[in-house]
């Protein structure tokens, strides 16, 4: 594909949203690309003034990675209690990093499994949504981040993409698989091709997630350790859950910025 043709392709529309009134510096807007010949991939973009910023963190969110994002200008309906990273986007925010939130493709109305998660076209909309914000923020280093099911976006992306970037943050891992999803089971984090952290809750219940497993890695990579936090709200799988860092939301997102921005990192936060 010549490059005047990938150009083309990534002409985004371009839809102004309302802030959260949270952080009123910051603006929030929807961009959507052609992604492929029939899906358009859909991503949020937050960013804070003066709209230089240093990293770009793309997030990749749990669950089915569905956020059904309004392609008609209207405000998104985020659960201001819901998924780890979208409810923090506003903390990770400022004039030094912004943050784009990837949405499933228009082809994935139920939302993205593993395998779609882990495949080529899935590869496809994120290099483009990876060169639309290459465009945007041309000095800024490029992150990807994924908590829970989105770690199985981020890691194989971190292998996959043949794309510089500034690093790959994996939080709260879906290291086993089980009957219905592979996960990251049998995944080799030796293959990805940028800097890898890993931040998890010691005392994660979600079956899937063993602390044991985040702490063999954590011999070989960075690796941030949760311990603390609210009682939880919700099932231990969930959002409100030691799994979502209920309680620990500003501490963790603290470590995650000082890691990209090259500053010191806990490797414990009690």
């Amino acid at each position: 594909m010549t490059s005047r043709r990938l150009r083309a392709l990534l002409l985004p529309l371009l839809l102004a949203v309302p802030g959260s009134g949270q952080a009123p510096e910051a603006s929030e807007q929807v961009v959507v690309l052609q992604s492929r010949a029939q899906a358009r991939q859909a991503y949020l973009l937050r960013v804070a003034p003066p709209g230089a910023p240093r990293a770009v963190a793309l997030l990749f969110p749990g669950g089915s990675g569905s956020l059904r994002l309004p392609t008609d200008g209207s405000r998104p309906q985020l659960d201001p209690r819901g998924n780890f990273l979208v409810r923090t986007r506003q903390l990770l925010c400022d004039a030094e990093v912004a943050v784009a939130v990837a949405d499933a493709p228009s082809d994935q109305p139920g939302g993205m499994d593993d395998r779609f998660r882990a495949g080529p076209e899935h590869r496809q909309d994120i290099a483009a949504l990876l060169a639309d914000l290459r465009g945007r923020f041309p000095g800024a280093r490029l992150f990807l981040v994924g908590t829970s099911r989105g770690t199985v976006a981020a890691a194989h992306l971190g292998a996959d993409l043949d794309v510089p970037l500034g690093g790959v943050v994996l939080t709260s891992s879906i290291f086993l698989r089980n009957k219905w999803e592979p996960g990251l089971g049998g995944f080799d984090f030796r293959t990805v091709k940028a800097p890898l952290l890993f931040v998890h809750h010691a005392d994660d219940d979600c079956p899937a997630c063993p602390y044991y497993a985040a702490a063999r890695l954590g011999l070989r990579f960075p690796l941030v350790t949760v311990r603390g936090g609210a009682p939880p709200e919700s099932g231990p799988c969930d959002p409100l859950a030691r799994h979502g860092y209920f309680g620990r939301e500003a501490p963790v997102i603290a470590a995650i910025r000082d890691w990209m921005l090259g500053r010191p990192f806990p490797a414990r936060i009690d």
